[in-house]
Formats: structure tokens, sequence, C-alpha cells
């Protein structure tokens, strides 16, 4: 089932949400200039709002009618949808996205899905819980902990700009976990779609600045 949202609540609930993840702060950089992003099981849209702040168009989805409802984005620039991603059909069947963010979710069977929804010179920045968390909390169970080095490897057909993957302790005010995450760029031949400072006139590399 799909249901578009229009969203329109009040700025204030951003008082309390958790602040963007660094990780994804530290790599929006690499979306193209007005890039749409979309955001995957999104919650209340602390990310979203992050990159609707930076002039980008959202998508979200998110099974929680609740939680779509909550966010706080002019319908103009958010296109909000509630499904369940497990169960039912993909909602955005042969589209593609300049950024496809994921964080503290994991679906394996949804994975390829998700890579081929990145449009060329897209960007993946993907976080989520790995094994040993079980160790410290939730989640704890197989299916939702990544193994070691996995996102390397569904990644292996993107340009890996950046991996990390190890321990955190109280991050930013949370539970200790076990953490992986990947910024990935699915490039194009001529680098068409990345932002005009990794477009390269000439034969050089496209730069993928390092913050």
């Amino acid at each position: 089932m799909k249901i578009i949202v229009t969203t329109n609540v009040s700025d204030g609930i951003f008082a309390n949400m958790a602040p963007p993840s660094p990780w994804v702060q530290r790599w929006s950089h690499l979306v193209p200039d007005r890039g749409v992003v979309l955001d995957v099981a999104c919650g209340h849209g602390r990310h979203a709002r992050w990159f609707y702040e930076r002039n980008h168009p959202v998508v979200l989805v998110d099974r929680s009618q609740a939680a779509i409802e909550s966010i706080a984005i002019p319908a103009q620039d958010c296109e909000a949808v509630v499904a369940d991603i497990e169960t039912g059909p993909w909602p955005f069947a042969g589209r593609q996205f300049d950024a496809v963010l994921v964080t503290n979710y994991l679906w394996r069977p949804l994975i390829p899905t998700l890579l081929n929804s990145l449009a060329p010179g897209g960007v993946l920045i993907y976080e989520t819980f790995t094994q040993g968390n079980e160790t410290v909390g939730k989640p704890s169970r197989p299916d939702f902990l990544l193994r070691p080095g996995e996102l390397l490897e569904l990644c292996r057909g993107l340009r890996v700009v950046a991996f990390e993957e190890g321990f955190q302790e109280d991050p930013q005010g949370l539970l200790p976990r076990f953490i992986q995450r990947i910024a990935a760029v699915r490039e194009a031949g001529n680098h068409a779609g990345l932002p005009a400072s990794l477009n390269q006139a000439d034969t050089r590399p496209p730069r993928y600045r390092l913050p």
C-alpha cells in the first residue's frame, strides 16, 4: 500500500529531535547541487530536514504514517510516502535519485533496489548497525546486523569514497553501538550529474573532496 502525505507540521517538533548523523553531514557535499534525495525508512525526518535546508528536494518513505505526518517540510519540496517496503511493492519503481540515504535500517532483499535507484553521479550514504551490537543492545538479530565488510561487498560496483566500521562509545548521547557506514558514488562515464566542482572538462578523474 502506498499513501502520499502532504506534510504540514510546526517546526517545534525539531526542538527535541536528534541531530543528523555526523556521517550524513560529513558526506552530504557529495550530493549534486539541488539533487533529489531519497530518505529510506526516514522516521521523523531529521536527515530530510538537513537536506531540505540545503536546497535539496526530498523524497521520503516510511511505514509509519504518524512519523511521515510529523515532518515539517513544505509539500512542494517534499514527496512523503507511507509504504511497507519490506512486504509491499517498491513505491518508486523506475525512478532514480541523486542520493539514496539509509540510516539505522537494514532489509537485505531491498539493497539491490536501492542501488538501482541511484542516478548516474548519485551518492549512496548508508549507516547502520553491524555484528557485535548484540553484545551492547538492540538491534541484536542477525537479520538486522551487517556482517564485517558487508557494505563494501554490496557496493563493489560503486566508487567508494569513504568507509568506516567499528565501535562507538556514547555517540551523540546514544547507547554504545557497533556501526558500519559507507559513502559511495555511482560514477557516470562523462561524470554527468556531478557537482560542478567535481565535473572535469578533461580526462582527469573526478575529485571527491574529503572533509
